[in-house]
This record gives structure tokens, C-alpha cells and sequence, in this order.
């Protein structure tokens, strides 16, 4: 089987070069969104796909710098807007500004592009296969289900709207439990979708001509769709179910970390550059600097450190200082990972550490071995591995996805994250939008 390599996102077009809100997330409701809904031709559905899969990496930088601040990852300096570092690192959060309201918008309209080319497929007679019909729904029920994993991400115990496939009538508020069981539904239905016998994808997707594509087939695709089922797995602590997901993803436990699913940029009229990527010694109108216990609790040895660089001098902003950079990513073109072979290692070892420690232990090492540390010498209590296992995870996926956030609430362990200053405070979730009137 073909390994999955990569998502590629060519210039930004929101559904068939729709007029579009890209900061607000508005519906797509305009004339030719109208007529997609009522059927969608093969040509319509090509620039579709890749207006949905462009538009997932909206405000993406704001999701992850406000997961990374609230994981005491890093600071955001910004000296045009100072709430990165008096409210989300005070934990007194707006439900009505741009570190709410952006990123919870950019992921629905992501979802609302997908539920639209769902819906025009459906009614596209005589224009695809049946099979070609339950294959399309496979694939962007997959993106359904992410999208939707990275609003809950955010509002957690709050809850999120699962069903919004009608602007007029949206469905209701799930909670965390209620709403991460739906996205595996979700993924699960996908899966079954995708596996659908003689069924191939009617549209090609981006490729940037190194020979790899995402899924030239919906088999290959369908690896993709096991990963992120086995992340939420994971996430709700179904460790047998995850471990199986992940022996039907792309891991690899003797193949190369990096490879994965991932985002790309480019600086073309209609694109927009990678929003993560900060060159060293900016000021402190716009740079990410690493937390200082970063760098502290580094253990010898681990080239992990070299995703940080040392400035020439300490920046200083609202009593918040640090000497290093964050440089996870080298270029202003540099792609985004959105799943990668060491994220799934660290899943597997975490869905061993329980049944089958020594097997947990081995994929650690895996990880261990590859940041040039020597091989773990604890215990293998659970409480042990997971320890090591969150210290990995730590490295690993550093300033990537705001990981460590979230893996410290799903142990508990907030309150082991750093204040630096008098009233900082983690917080445990974004709040809801204003605009959902709650």
C-alpha cells in the first residue's frame, strides 16, 4: 500500500473562488455555494476539494499559539496587541476576540465547505458512481471529524455543536464526552466509507511534483483517517482500540519520524506563508520565545534543544523574558505537520504502557534513541511510563500543535505547569464564542 505523505494546499480559494470571509468564518451562501448544494460537476468538485482542504489551515498560527502560551510552551510577543500576554496567560480570557473567535470560525467553515460538497454530491444525478459517491464521503466526513476535534480541543467541557450541516437550524451543544464519541463515530463511518470495494476518489488531489500525493487512492488515505481515530482514542483512554488504529495507520515503527501528513505554504499572490515561522532575534513586536523551562528541564544530550535558538540578548515584555527563540520551522514556506510517524510512535506507547510495558518501553526508546538520548532507565509502573511518555511528547511535538496543553489536562496535571508572574494562571479551556449566544 502506498504511504500516505503528505496534504498540499495550493493558493487559497474558498469553494470554487467563492467570495468568502477568511477572518469570520462566514457561511458560503452565496449564488454558486447555492448551486453546488443542488448538484456539483466533476470540475466543480476537483476546485472544491482543494478549497476545503486550503481552508483548514486558517488561523491555524492563532490556534496554536494560543494552545502553546496556555501549555507554558512559549510566550507570543506581539506589541500591537499585548493579550497574548495579559490574558492568555492570566487565564482571563474574551469570548469575543481574535484568540477565541478566529480559530473556533476558520475550523467551522472548514467543516460547513465539507458538509456543502457532501450535500452537492448527493444530489449530482448521473454525474458520479455510487461508489465514487461513498468514497467523496469518506474523505471529507475525515476532515469533518480533525476539524471538529480542534474546536473541541479548544472548548473542551464547554462542549461543541457537532451537526451543523444547516445554517438555519443548528444542531445543540454536546459535551467533551458526548462530542469526542461522535468524531469517532465520525472517523469510524469515514473509514467504512473509504474501504467501499471499487470505489476511487473523482477528483485528484495537489501535488507538488516530488512524487508523493496524500492518498492517490482512498486505501492510501484511509491510513491518514487511522491516525487521527487513533489520536482520539487515545484521548478518551480506549487504548486497545487505539493500538489497533494504529497498526492500520502509516506508523512505522523502524521508518523515518518525519514522515507525515502536513500542511503547505507558499508566498504566491493567493497563498499565504507558513504563520508559524518567526526568523531569529525579532522584536518584541512579533516573535515567539521558548519558555525558559524549556530549556531548564532539557535532559543532556537531546538534539530537541536545536528547536530553540539562542538570541543575541533577553526579550523582555510585560515581565516575561527569555533568550531563545522558538525555530521549529526554518522558512516562511516550511510545511506544518498535521500528523507525523513520531506523534504515532508516542500514541502507541502510550496505548501500551498499560497491557504491555516493555513493548511501550521499546517505542519510547524508538524516540529516545532518535533525539540521541540513551535508553530509558525507569520504572514501568504506569504512573512511571506515563511520566516518561509526556516527557517525550513534551520534545517531540514542541510548538507544534499546542500538544502540551492538552496532554497535561488529560492527566490532571495542569497545575504543574509554570506562572511566571503574580495572577497567571492555566487555564483549562477556551470560552465559548459570544456569538453563540449561550
Amino acid at each position: 500500500m502506498k504511504l500516505i505523505h503528505k496534504i498540499l494546499f495550493l493558493p487559497v480559494v474558498c469553494l470554487m473562488t467563492l467570495s468568502c470571509e477568511l477572518e469570520d468564518g462566514e457561511n458560503l451562501n452565496g449564488p454558486t455555494a447555492e448551486s453546488i448544494q443542488d448538484g456539483i460537476s466533476r470540475g466543480e468538485l476537483e476546485q472544491a476539494i482543494t478549497g476545503v482542504l486550503s481552508d483548514m489551515r486558517l488561523r491555524i498560527g492563532t490556534q496554536v499559539d494560543g494552545q502553546s502560551l496556555a501549555g507554558r510552551e512559549y510566550y507570543r510577543f506581539q506589541s500591537s496587541d499585548p493579550r497574548w500576554s495579559s490574558d492568555v496567560m492570566t487565564g482571563n480570557l474574551d469570548n469575543n476576540t481574535f484568540y477565541t473567535t478566529a480559530p473556533y470560525s476558520a475550523r467551522y467553515t472548514a467543516i460547513k465547505d465539507a458538509n456543502l460538497i457532501i450535500q452537492g454530491i448527493g444530489n449530482s444525478e448521473g454525474i458520479f458512481t455510487g461508489a465514487e459517491i461513498t468514497v467523496s464521503k469518506g474523505f471529507l466526513n475525515t476532515i469533518k471529524a480533525h476539524e471538529l476535534l480542534m474546536v473541541l480541543n479548544q472548548q473542551y467541557q464547554n462542549g461543541i455543536r457537532v451537526d451543523v450541516s444547516d445554517p438555519d437550524n443548528l444542531g445543540p451543544f454536546l459535551g467533551y464526552d458526548e462530542a469526542i464519541a461522535f468524531i469517532s463515530n465520525l472517523l469510524g463511518e469515514a473509514a467504512t466509507q473509504l474501504q467501499n470495494n471499487g470505489g476511487e476518489f473523482p477528483f485528484s488531489l495537489p501535488d507538488d511534483g516530488e512524487g508523493f500525493t496524500i492518498a492517490s487512492t482512498p486505501a492510501d488515505f484511509l491510513q491518514f483517517n487511522k491516525a487521527i481515530h487513533a489520536r482520539v482514542e487515545v484521548y478518551r483512554g480506549n487504548y486497545t482500540e487505539a493500538e489497533s488504529l494504529l497498526e492500520d495507520s502509516f506508523m512505522n515503527l523502524s521508518g523515518n519520524l518525519s514522515e507525515s501528513v502536513y500542511f503547505t505554504f507558499s508566498q504566491s499572490g493567493l497563498d499565504f506563508p507558513n504563520p508559524l515561522f518567526f526568523s531569529v532575534n525579532q522584536t518584541v513586536a512579533n516573535a515567539r520565545i521558548a519558555h525558559p523551562s524549556f530549556i531548564a528541564d532539557t535532559l543532556t544530550g537531546d538534539s530537541r534543544i536545536s528547536k530553540v535558538v539562542r538570541r543575541e540578548e533577553v526579550l523582555t515584555q510585560s515581565d516575561l523574558s527569555g533568550i531563545y527563540n522558538v525555530f521549529v520551522y526554518d522558512n516562511i514556506v516550511d510545511n506544518v505537520d498535521i500528523i507525523r510517524n513520531e506523534e504515532l510512535v508516542l500514541l502507541y506507547a502510550e496505548a501500551l504502557h498499560i497491557s504491555n510495558p516493555s513493548e511501550a518501553i521499546n517505542a519510547i526508546n524508538i524516540i529516545r534513541n532518535a533525539a540521541e538520548l540513551d535508553d530509558y532507565t525507569g520504572g514501568d509502573s504506569p504512573a512511571e511510563l506515563v511520566d516518561e511518555i509526556l516527557l517525550q511528547r513534551r520534545y517531540s511535538l514542541f510548538a507544534e500543535g499546542g500538544h502540551r496543553w492538552i496532554d497535561m489536562r488529560r492527566f490532571n496535571r495542569l497545575d504543574q505547569l509554570p506562572n511566571d508572574r503574580p495572577g497567571d494562571n492555566v487555564f483549562v479551556q477556551f470560552p465559548t464564542p459570544i456569538a453563540e449566544n449561550r
